[in-house]
């Protein structure tokens, strides 16, 4: 009797949630990015282009219904990402935000998002808090994070003998979370951190972080910042020398940045990646398709966005309706196939564990084209690369 009931509450469940079926006759996905600033290479107009295809791929409609897109810039700002968050979901009928290249931001729209029980496909943020602390039943967290990007960079680094750190942060959630990470992975491999200084985000002058960084003579100088920062600490560190006598870990790299500095100054350096275009048939033709639309290789977060949007659309088609709790019910059980991802899956804490990729940037002379930058070293099986659901503290991970 108790088995039949329980299939029978199971049952009764799915029914209810088939019946919701679209609200308001449509499926409207929604980009908050930063569009003008210095993540906009990144992500910004890319990621609204790779969802656009993503839609398009789909074609056009799920369960009959239109899928619509809208986009807007969060300029970097938590409270003008909520204010926009707010209007979506209380007034525009908005059923998935994605997206969101700021951590602060990203935090602050799944908060939002949690109390409405609508869905969000963090694609651009790295944050780990956002499964683990910031977590939610609708909240998926796709692209990448700090532990995975750090794990790579710093074992293998370790693994030459270096055992001296100094760390170069931004000053913000995502440069906090990195510099906690690398001097966890550090330690635990029994390096140290020598010292560490943080920049302000988009800092126009890099001079006195190196400097400082050069001072304590460790080693290693690890980066935990992004784009434009990554790339304007780099160029400091060649300007002042740094690099003849210490090794530049970036622990947050894209292939915007190598495009940007070129190979003079990115040449050997090490890192991990979520996707590189080359990779494999299905990622070349895909990217191909992007590079005719945009002019330029999608970076990682743009990869993951044209992904997390096919998925997210499956799963809506797949429950029979957009409702959030439903969709991401059955994005759980779904298994990840596609030019970003390959046996990729969401865990209970909301992560999208897929295999990260230790890459090494060519030689001048070893590229053969634009956008020939990368030599795959080695992949990380997703199980190893993710922080594991055991030292997870998201209340949705039940504990043995």
């Amino acid at each position: 009797m108790r088995k039949t009931t329980l299939g029978l509450a199971a049952a009764l469940a799915c029914l209810a949630a088939h019946s919701q079926g679209i609200s308001g006759d449509v499926v409207k996905i929604a980009v908050l990015s930063d569009m003008s600033s210095l993540y906009a290479d990144t992500a910004g107009k890319g990621s609204v282009e790779a969802a656009r295809m993503a839609i398009a791929d789909f074609g056009g409609t799920v369960l009959g219904k239109k899928i619509e897109l809208v986009s807007a810039d969060h300029q970097n700002k938590a409270d003008v990402a909520a204010t926009k968050a707010r209007q979506w979901f209380d007034s525009d009928g908005v059923d998935m935000v994605m997206n969101m290249n700021n951590s602060a931001v990203a935090i602050a729209v799944n908060g939002l998002a949690r109390e409405r029980n609508k869905m969000v496909m963090n694609t651009g943020a790295v944050s780990t808090a956002l499964t683990n602390e910031h977590c939610g039943a609708t909240l998926v967290h796709y692209t990448y994070d700090t532990y995975a990007m750090t794990n790579a960079a710093v074992k293998g680094v370790l693994a030459q003998g270096k055992k001296d750190w100094f760390i170069i942060s931004v000053d913000y959630a995502a440069g906090k979370a990195m510099a906690a990470t690398a001097t966890e992975f550090v330690e635990a491999g029994g390096g140290r951190i020598t010292g560490q200084v943080a920049h302000p985000l988009n800092a126009s002058d890099f001079s006195s972080y190196v400097t400082q960084a050069q001072a304590s003579k460790a080693q290693v100088v690890t980066l935990a910042n992004a784009t434009n920062d990554t790339v304007n600490t780099i160029k400091a560190a060649y300007d002042f020398g740094l690099t003849k006598n210490q090794v530049l870990v970036p622990q947050l790299m894209f292939i915007n940045d190598i495009h940007g500095l070129g190979l003079k100054y990115g040449q050997g350096m090490t890192f991990a990646t979520a996707f590189y275009w080359d990779r494999t048939p299905e990622s070349r033709a895909w990217a191909k398709r992007y590079f005719e639309r945009m002019k330029k290789m999608p970076s990682m977060v743009q990869a993951g966005d044209y992904s997390a949007v096919m998925t997210y659309l499956q799963a809506v088609k797949e429950a029979g309706t957009d409702d959030g709790p439903a969709v991401a019910a059955q994005l759980r059980k779904m298994k990840i196939n596609d030019a970003f991802s390959q046996n990729g899956y969401v865990r209970e804490d909301g992560r999208m564990v897929h295999d990260m990729y230790v890459v090494q940037v060519k030689k001048p002379e070893e590229s053969k084209a634009p956008w020939d930058y990368y030599k795959v070293v080695s992949t990380i099986p997703g199980d190893e690369a993710f922080r594991p659901l055991s030292k997870s503290t998201c209340p949705l991970v039940k504990k043995s």
